[in-house]
């Protein structure tokens, strides 16, 4: 009896959160004097009173978008769930956030006159051309759960990239923009709200009217069927609500992470089963989670060093919430882990085939370093011209080595889960390593390189075990694997969001190294990269022979006398060390390490000994031509060789999630 009047229910638990937004905003009212006094500025502001006049226009309002914003991220959220029948999905997880905000910053830039159709359009447009590739990529699985999620996360990921490298080139023209981007609820009057609670009405009546069909989708799409629903109609029309509401709030109040996941995921953990109570519950509990996440960083807002965007901090909040729902999730990969480098082609002369690259690896870095775009086009470099090595040598040294050492780990990630998709960077790990680098910059200024890749190297270990703690039981399925190190890395993209936003002049060298430039590498450091490429490699060949048993399965391993636990801990140890140092030089999303094992294995090299080779010589390529070709695509502009990486690997990356 005492355990069911103690049970958390769904108004109990809005209760909750409406009590503490009362008690927090009672404290940010205090100032104000008497609640009368604050109600009155509400209705009828003192034109002499600068309290009211602040408290009408900037703090009432603020209170207010909160709670629509919230509101109208729970109602999606509810639907994209529904109309999926997945618990993980949601703006964000489906990357319709995101999808909108890029196509905000590029109408912004490009063709700012789309704004006088409305703004929600433009968002409408971003975010559907990103629901739009969610299911193009996942349609081949029969839009199974656990791969709509990873290819939204995905899709997301990219969309950031392809928002930093808009960023890089127009920081004056977008630089309003780093703050509203990352989900900011300041307001300065009431348009806000007169714009969005209108767009949210209708969103909301239309969900009602569409309750009855999507409550059918409950049921399995056989029997939905029989019923005479149609489900890509119903699919449509939900989705379209969704990707509509979002892109609203978008519009408004820039990308406020996570709520749209966490309020109808726990109000269904409360005991919210029918779509009907999760229609009423979930859009009322993301308004609470919001306006109270909003008045305790305003309570804090002054003790704090930096300005923190609320949408950035609901991210980070709302990550670990996705790390515990996914272990607990019912849900099973239609293609189990197996072993299936034995399946791949093998090339008869493995040597000879890297005998090549390295010969290509030469001519890519004669080429990188002897031509190029100047004053007259493009030019070789002739010997008048030579000083100018002292610039591209070290840049190239360090593009390379980074790409070694991102492919090698990439590699080992690979066979260690005998899962293709794996990488450092798609893992998350590469973003633990960021997490960690941040703080080191910002906490320990001055700090050494040796200093800077031991705090990397426990920032990647954290994620590691991580990934282990959340996945063992499972069996590492490939797609929870990854599931799991998009989400850490979506916690990386909240706390990079924070840092940009928060205006500090040390900001501009973690976009710079974020973007994974290589511009103010020093010949010493990139030799000390090139020097620890080649140790980390040598290091890693005499494990060949665990990478060649290994993915054969534990009772193999076991019977074939290997220590499978000290194994894995020595192969997870060598990937997080290669990971901090690539990381420090290229930036946490390169996607080397998903790109260079699978073009090594496409070739041939299917040994673990010839494959660690292939994979460390194509990376090294991968990467030089990066680096070349983000000198010469905008010339005399420049993008980062990471960010060019980073876009060619994510898109490989969204082609090969369509095959697994």
């Amino acid at each position: 009896m005492l355990d069911s009047r103690l049970r958390l229910t769904p108004p109990r638990l809005c209760l909750t959160f409406c009590l503490l937004a009362m008690g927090l905003a009672g404290l940010a009212l205090q100032h104000a004097g008497a609640l009368s006094t604050a109600l009155s500025a509400l209705f009828f502001p003192q034109a002499d009173n600068v309290t009211q006049i602040v408290l009408h226009y900037s703090w009432w309002p603020r209170l207010t978008i909160s709670l629509l914003a919230g509101a109208g991220l729970g109602l999606a959220g509810v639907l994209m769930q529904q109309v999926l029948r997945n618990p993980l999905a949601a703006p964000t997880t489906l990357g319709v956030a995101s999808g909108a905000n890029l196509a905000l910053m590029a109408a912004t830039l490009m063709a700012p006159w789309l704004f006088a159709l409305g703004r929600e359009w433009v968002a409408l447009a971003g975010g559907g051309l990103a629901m739009g590739l969610v299911f193009l990529l996942s349609w081949r699985r029969g839009l199974a759960p656990m791969v709509v999620v990873l290819a939204g996360l995905v899709v997301n990921l990219y969309a950031g990239a392809l928002g930093m490298a808009l960023l890089l080139f127009n920081q004056e023209s977008l630089k309003g923009l780093l703050i509203w981007g990352a989900g900011s609820l300041s307001q300065s009057g009431w348009e806000g709200v007169e714009f969005l609670w209108p767009r949210l009405a209708i969103g909301a009546l239309l969900a009602i009217l569409l309750l009855r069909p999507l409550a059918i989708l409950d049921l399995d799409d056989a029997n939905a069927r029989s019923l005479g629903v149609s489900l890509k109609r119903m699919r449509l029309a939900g989705l379209g609500v969704g990707v509509f509401l979002t892109a609203c709030v978008v519009s408004v109040v820039g990308v406020i992470g996570f709520i749209g996941l966490a309020a109808p995921a726990i109000v269904r953990l409360a005991g919210a089963r029918r779509l009907m109570q999760r229609l009423l519950w979930a859009p009322l509990l993301g308004a609470l989670l919001l306006a109270s996440t909003d008045l305790l960083l305003q309570r804090f807002s002054g003790t704090l060093p930096t300005l923190i965007p609320t949408g950035a901090t609901t991210a980070a909040l709302g990550a670990p919430l996705l790390l515990w729902l996914i272990p607990r999730l019912a849900l099973h990969s239609g293609h189990p882990t197996t072993a299936n480098h034995s399946l791949m082609r093998r090339h008869s002369a493995p040597g000879r085939l890297a005998t090549a690259l390295s010969a290509l690896l030469v001519l890519a870095i004669l080429a990188a370093l002897l031509t190029g775009q100047g004053d007259k086009g493009w030019q070789w470099l002739g010997p008048s011209q030579w000083l100018t090595l002292e610039w591209r040598l070290p840049r190239l040294l360090a593009a390379s080595g980074s790409g070694v050492m991102l492919a090698i780990a990439g590699t080992l990630i690979q066979r260690l889960t005998a899962n293709p998709m794996a990488s450092p960077e798609v893992l998350g790990i590469s973003g633990g390593t960021a997490i960690a680098l941040i703080g080191a910059i910002y906490l320990l200024p001055g700090a050494s390189h040796l200093a800077l890749i031991g705090i990397g190297t426990l920032g990647a270990l954290a994620v590691l075990g991580v990934l282990i703690l959340l996945n063992h039981r499972s069996g590492f399925l490939p797609e929870r694997l990854l599931l799991t190190g998009v989400a850490i890395t979506a916690l990386f993209d909240a706390v990079r969001a924070i840092v940009l936003a928060g205006g500090d002049p040390r900001g501009q060298q973690v976009v710079a190294w974020l973007s994974g430039s290589t511009y103010y590498v020093d010949l010493t450091t990139a030799t000390t990269v090139a020097i620890l490429a080649l140790l980390l490699a040598l290091i890693a060949r005499p494990f060949t022979r665990w990478l060649d048993i290994l993915p054969l399965g534990t009772p193999t391993a076991h019977g074939l006398g290997i220590d499978i636990t000290r194994a894995r801990l020595v192969l997870l140890g060598l990937v997080a060390l290669l990971t901090a140092c690539a990381t420090l030089v290229v930036g946490p999303l390169s996607f080397v390490g998903l790109l260079a094992p699978h073009m090594a294995r496409l070739m041939g090299f299917a040994r673990a000994r010839s494959h660690l080779l292939g994979a460390a010589l194509v990376g090294a390529i991968l990467m030089t031509v990066a680096d070349w070709l983000g000198r010469q695509l905008l010339f005399p502009e420049e993008i980062p060789a990471g960010l060019v990486a980073s876009l060619v690997g994510g898109a490989y990356f969204m082609w090969g999630l369509r095959r697994i």
